[in-house]
């Protein structure tokens, strides 16, 4: 039963994964298809941000109300199907429109899921949330593979992305109910529409925070660093971005091993050491060598950190979607500023100098570990199965 609801949770994780792979090989076709500027999509694509940043909050009441087994099944449903809606956008309003809603489901049903994995994992008794992370990655590489052999054979995305959305839609929709119904206790108060982090809870945010930015800046700007710094071709460059995933995933997949053996603030702050080397190696390299093998450091540095953040602040919390909904609104805020913040530091100075600022923040990633040192109060496994 315990592997069975676990496998349930992680195949979650996969299918959310595999819906934004999927809509990122794409992209391209939506701005060709739309006959948008590269100033007209990038405004349209900041809509699920702000989407995501506005339902997040929200998540844990959703939660309290319906429950997490409920909550998680139609939120994974609602985001398999959000997949073939940009498609058919008509014009860039309706995209607007369209990418607004699509963030906002993807943000509570990251938060659903991660209060999943944190009730699953109090209840194992062991780390399990860095592999359940690097399911999503997993799920996102397949998707990701798929899409670009659509675009590589010319199917149209509303083929292709409908096709995916039906596919995944009927995977959550079947999976949902080997999930935990986790219900708050009976009288207990809702929690409010809109939940403030607690202290503790905002500290764990800022190192999610630091993480993501780490995350963000890397996968959106390697490529052009291999290019613009070291001068190396366009295939080369591209090799970055596949190293740097590569690495991310490993480190998420193998984590929970590490985290056992060492423990959170230990394998958080290692994480933060290496991550704070492969900046300095980015920083300082002007061959591409150096600086894939900088940016392979970041990824299997920052790995651990965001499912591990997530994992204290759900036992941090009143209730798991409360303390997983206010660290993942102020973790993945940084998402949204990180790549504009590199672009707009290179613009005044370098790429290189805009890296700098990467390396400090894992730095403080490496010297605010102690705030995961709090451990959740683990139930036996034998009280795993679906309620």
């Amino acid at each position: 039963m315990v592997r069975r609801v676990r496998m349930a949770v992680a195949v979650t994780f996969a299918v959310h994964g595999a819906v934004t792979g999927s809509f990122a090989t794409r992209i391209p076709w939506l701005q060709e298809h739309l006959h948008a500027g590269p100033g007209e999509l990038g405004l349209a694509l900041l809509a699920p941000a702000v989407g995501s940043m506005i339902a997040m909050p929200t998540a844990g009441r959703l939660i309290h109300r319906l429950g997490g087994r409920a909550s998680t099944r139609w939120l994974i449903a609602l985001w398999s199907l959000m997949l073939a809606l940009p498609a058919l956008a008509p014009n860039l309003a309706v995209l607007w429109v369209t990418f607004l809603v699509y963030g906002a489901a993807a943000g509570m049903c990251d938060v659903a899921m991660n209060a999943q994995g944190v009730v699953v994992e109090q209840r194992m008794g062991r780390s399990i949330m860095s592999g359940l992370h690097g399911m999503w990655s997993v799920g996102g590489l397949a998707g990701g593979a798929i899409g670009v052999l659509a675009a590589q054979t010319g199917l149209d995305a509303r083929i292709h992305l409908g096709a995916m959305a039906a596919v995944l839609l009927l995977v959550g929709l079947a999976i949902g109910p080997r999930l935990l119904d986790i219900r708050a206790e009976e009288g207990a108060d809702a929690p409010p529409r809109f939940v403030l982090p607690s202290r503790h809870v905002l500290v764990l945010g800022l190192i999610g925070f630091c993480a993501v930015f780490g995350e963000a800046a890397s996968q959106d700007w390697c490529a052009v660093y291999l290019r613009q710094i070291t001068g190396t071709s366009a295939g080369v460059a591209a090799v970055s971005y596949t190293a740097f995933a590569f690495t991310m995933a490993a480190g998420r997949l193998c984590g929970d091993m590490v985290v056992r053996r060492l423990g959170a603030v230990p394998t958080v702050r290692i994480s933060g050491v290496v991550a704070t080397a492969g900046g300095i190696l980015v920083v300082v390299a002007r061959t591409p060598l150096p600086a894939i093998a900088g940016f392979m450091l970041i990824g299997l540095g920052v790995a651990v950190v965001v499912p591990l953040v997530f994992g204290a602040a759900g036992n941090a919390a009143p209730t798991p979607g409360e303390g997983v909904s206010g660290v993942a609104t102020i973790s993945y805020t940084s998402g949204f500023i990180a790549p504009s913040a590199i672009g707009g530091i290179a613009s005044f100075s370098s790429l290189s100098a805009s890296f700098v600022l990467v390396t400090v923040l894992m730095v403080a990633v490496l010297l605010s570990a102690g705030a995961l040192a709090r451990r959740p109060s683990f139930r036996p496994a034998s009280d795993l199965a679906p309620m």
